[in-house]
């Protein structure tokens, strides 16, 4: 789980749930209509925008990106440089039995083990790194797309609420429900963008570069070791890769 990510949510909800209760009861704030507007709205022009199926992995990627861990790839390095000095030691096939926690670092080593040419295994994993950042942009694509939009359907629930409002200037009872809705809607749709889709947007954004990183790194390293390069060498190319901060205390 990110750590950040979810103090961040709940500081951010916290604290307008805390100036809401310091001003009103929180019952004031809590409009059904307003809610179904802005929501279901919300939601309504997503899927007029996106395939159902691209919705869903949306959401998966999504929670991935909450959830999941951030690829270690300092520990990839350290883990490729094995490797290299398993393979100078005992031969590529050695490999077979070794220990490989990252997917796609063990992808690319059954390859090479399986007798694919080296051009081959790098295109194949080049292949899926590209595929992951399109899939991952689609992603924070569509929840940009549902920030974009959340602030326009609580603009559609003011006009609503002030259409309603004009109407029953004749008769006040009706009038504080009427601009409940008008205002809320706009609130709405303002929690909604600011401080979850584009939050999330971002966030895969991040993650995606994160990911596309280590398996940048995954692709250099198989294509060091088989040529045969030096482990320690290979540490240190792969850590020219990562900023000053990342590395490692023998490469600072």
């Amino acid at each position: 789980m990110d750590i950040a990510t979810v103090i961040g949510f709940l500081l951010g909800m916290g604290l307008v749930v805390v100036s809401i209760i310091m001003g009103s009861p929180l019952s004031a704030f809590i409009n059904i209509p307003g809610l179904a507007i802005v929501v279901g709205g919300t939601l309504a022009t997503v899927l007029m925008a996106e395939t159902m199926s691209q919705v869903i992995g949306a959401v998966k990627v999504a929670f991935k990106a909450f959830f999941g861990k951030s690829p270690q790839i300092d520990e990839t390095i350290k883990k490729i440089a094995e490797l290299a000095v398993v393979v100078r030691k005992e031969g590529l096939l050695a490999l077979e039995n070794q220990e490989i926690n990252d997917p796609f670092l063990a992808k690319g080593v059954r390859l090479a083990v399986d007798g694919i040419p080296p051009e081959e295994v790098e295109a194949t994993l080049a292949g899926e790194r590209t595929a992951m950042k399109d899939r991952h942009k689609r992603g924070a694509k569509i929840f940009a797309f549902a920030g974009a939009n959340a602030p326009a359907m609580g603009m559609v629930g003011t006009l609503i609420g002030l259409v309603q409002m004009l109407q029953a200037l004749d008769d006040p009872s009706a009038i504080g429900p009427a601009m409940a809705v008008a205002l809320l809607t706009t609130f709405y749709g303002a929690v909604m963008a600011f401080m979850i889709f584009g939050p999330i947007a971002e966030k895969l954004g991040h993650r995606s570069d994160e990911e596309a990183d280590n398996m940048k790194v995954v692709i250099i390293g198989l294509e060091s070791i088989l040529k045969g390069e030096n482990g320690r060498i290979v540490q240190e190319k792969l850590e020219g890769l990562l900023a000053p901060g990342a590395r490692s205390e023998e490469e600072k």
